[in-house]
């Protein structure tokens, strides 16, 4: 499969108040319009387990694809939508119930699906599909990937640098080559910005359990630690629930969480304290924008992977609180970094060291 770079401008904002709609792993999710989807250009996504609305990476896709229909005249139902996946045993059905309903572009959300998109599209040669978060090696299928480790080492370089305890803790989802990515680049990042820090690394494994991921984050907070990045999807949720429930209890006690894929800032308002520290992105709504916008011009790269990372501008560290004390010293480190970084001065490890 060839390997191509492509440049993307991240939104370190994300857009406010937008709705997203419930939907099912059944055929009722047709055009409301009954419009032919074979006249026009359109485009769907299945959701992995996390669910449309998981404020991280699946929910980041599908504002992806609102923002392609935007500019393209087109809606949910109105060439634009999704189907979510309940379990891993809906990603073949729903993959095949899109092409069905005649969708010109596919997507699978999340290297869950890499499987699942390898066999729909080796049965449906003449239809077109995209992953993120993994390479499936077939001719009609785009694969886009990210650079992770670059996120997670300017979130860890933020948390080197804001921790008063020394130390520091780290959530993952399934352990995964994706969120081993994050994790690696994270630890690279705090013992870069303090070697005097310590990190505890922990796996929910799963992305869909907030419940598990508060559990973990209450141990966390309660044995010293008072940063917590995590790459968990909405498993993450039980981070920030409980960083807020401590701000609450205490709101002199200076507690962080780092989120991820999007800005997550608004996970973490506590009365007029935000719990927050950045969040490390990945552009991930830009890069289905993009491959989006080839494909409808008739440019889809199928057989080929779209790798984006700081120096493509497809990841980045989202804005520092205001609320912590040394800001200007975390944002002067994470530009020194960044820097560093794009110009090959320092390669992040994709590996735990």
């Amino acid at each position: 499969m060839k390997k191509r770079k492509f440049g993307l401008a991240l939104s370190l904002v994300l857009a406010a108040g937008t709705v997203l709609g419930a939907c099912g792993k059944s055929d009722d999710n047709k055009g409301s319009s009954g419009e032919d989807k074979s006249d026009s250009f359109s485009v769907a996504m299945v959701t992995d387990v996390g669910g449309v609305d998981d404020k991280s990476f699946n929910q980041s896709a599908w504002e992806g694809l609102q923002a392609f229909g935007k500019a393209n005249g087109l809606d949910k139902g109105n060439g634009i939508d999704y189907l979510q996946s309940q379990s891993d045993s809906d990603y073949s059905t729903n993959l095949n119930s899109l092409v069905r309903q005649k969708y010109n572009l596919v997507y699978g959300i999340g290297f869950m699906m890499e499987g699942a998109v390898e066999e729909i599209a080796k049965q449906q040669t003449d239809a077109h599909f995209a992953i993120v978060d993994a390479v499936v090696d077939q001719p009609n299928v785009a694969s886009i990937t990210f650079k992770e480790q670059e996120a997670g080492f300017l979130a860890g370089v933020a948390a080197g640098k804001a921790t008063k305890t020394n130390k520091i803790g780290f959530i993952g989802g399934v352990e995964s080559e994706v969120i081993t990515r994050f994790e690696a680049g994270f630890e690279a990042g705090v013992k870069e910005s303090n070697p005097d820090a310590s990190i505890d690394s922990q796996y929910a494994g799963a992305f869909d359990k907030p419940e598990v991921g508060k559990t973990i984050a209450s141990k966390m907070y309660s044995s010293d630690v008072d940063v917590i990045f995590h790459a968990s999807g909405g498993t993450g949720a039980g981070l920030f629930t409980e960083a807020r429930e401590l701000k609450e209890k205490d709101p002199s006690r200076a507690i962080w969480a780092i989120g991820v894929d999007s800005d997550q800032v608004s996970e973490g308002v506590v009365g007029d304290h935000n719990v927050v520290l950045t969040s490390a992105l990945k552009g991930v709504s830009a890069a289905v924008q993009d491959i989006s916008t080839k494909a409808k011009e008739g440019n889809f790269p199928g057989g080929e992977t779209s790798v984006y990372g700081l120096a493509e501008d497809g990841v980045g560290l989202a804005a520092i609180n205001d609320e912590v004390e040394n800001k200007a010293d975390i944002e002067a480190a994470v530009k020194e970094w960044t820097d560093k970084i794009k110009n090959g001065e320092y390669t992040v490890p994709d590996t735990v060291q």
